[in-house]
């Protein structure tokens, strides 16, 4: 294992001579592939290949390729940085500093690379074996063509728990000199869906608004934090499902279905006042996922039906997807599963 800051990384990731050339490692979405010196992350592999795979900083230049792949996703850079950088020659060992025969390439967002791009890398990859190794870092493993993942030893990641990410914003908090609540505690955690990167900057920002307010301590709240975390107000998102005939969770009355006619003006009312207030769609669909699956008036088939529609909504929002016809194409969805699913 390898330490970096209070968290151990398996060794094989950083040091697997035995494994295949490539490696994947794998997470949901914001959970810590790129973070501080709190979670395993690009910086935290970084650390490890210049402690491991060289014993000199100079070494790392020509040893390590780091990438981000999101914003070099091209088959140009392929061809060109990464073609070059594989089939150099690795320098000749020092016995004075030891180091492993190989050169990495760390690719991170590899899944946002183009589909030619990644055919291009797996012909590198298969060429440039005997010198090169290469660790691919993605969100979804879905959008890395199988050639290339046939090619890789996955590590799969989860989000960090709940109590180490409360220890580490109350050691920073108090490094800072901040005083939080439990409650404002929970509410960083519970936002940031265990991406470590995500609670500090919610806690920067924080402690930011408070100072520019001139210490006020009311602002040390949780509301706030849900202000800065870009989360819908509850009452809103309630009044969106009450517009799709899903019934509010403090009653016992199922709503009862409007006219076709006006159902679709009060669905698309909503929907235009969520969008004119600025509120994000992808964080609407989040909530309303949560709203709708944990609803404790709704049949088990009529939570499914809403689960397919929700999540072609987030993945059509992710794709880059309209927002405003996005959110009214699931909420009209929504809508049909609540009133014909009995």
């Amino acid at each position: 294992m390898c330490c970096v800051g209070p968290y151990r990384l398996p060794m094989c990731v950083v040091t697997p001579l035995t494994l295949a050339p490539t490696y994947a490692v794998l997470r949901t979405t914001g959970h810590g592939k790129d973070v501080d010196d709190s979670c395993f992350g690009s910086s935290a592999i970084r650390v490890c290949m210049r402690e491991r795979l060289t014993s000199r900083p100079e070494l790392m230049r020509s040893r390590v390729l780091e990438l981000n792949a999101s914003d070099e996703r091209g088959i140009a850079v392929v061809r060109d940085k990464i073609k070059s950088f594989a089939r150099a020659a690795v320098s000749a060992p020092n016995p004075d500093y030891p180091s492993p025969p190989f050169k990495i390439v760390i690719l991170d967002e590899a899944d946002s690379m183009t589909q030619d791009a990644q055919s291009a890398l797996r012909r590198i990859m298969e060429q440039y074996s005997r010198i090169t190794r290469f660790c691919l870092i993605c969100n979804y493993v879905s959008r890395i063509i199988d050639p290339v993942t046939s090619r890789c030893s996955k590590f799969r990641f989860k989000p960090l728990d709940t109590s180490s990410a409360e220890a580490r914003l109350q050691y920073i908090a108090q490094a800072e000199g901040l005083r939080i609540s439990p409650e404002v505690l929970s509410m960083l955690i519970h936002t940031s869906d265990g991406d470590m990167r995500r609670s500090i900057t919610y806690l920067q920002s924080l402690a930011r608004l408070v100072s520019a307010r001139g210490n006020d301590a009311s602002l040390m709240s949780s509301t706030t934090v849900g202000e800065l975390a870009g989360i819908v107000p509850m009452p809103v998102i309630t009044s969106l499902a009450q517009t799709m005939a899903v019934p509010s969770y403090d009653t016992n009355d199922e709503a009862t279905p409007a006219a076709q006619g006006s159902a679709f003006d009060a669905v698309y009312d909503a929907v235009h006042h969520i969008v004119r207030e600025g509120y994000s769609s992808l964080q609407v669909v989040l909530q309303l996922h949560d709203y709708i699956i944990s609803h404790p008036m709704l049949s088990a088939r009529q939570k499914t039906k809403c689960a397919l529609h929700l999540g072609a909504a987030d993945k059509a929002l992710l794709d880059g997807g309209e927002e405003s016809l996005q959110l009214l194409t699931l909420c009209l969805s929504l809508h049909q599963d609540v009133t014909n699913s009995t």
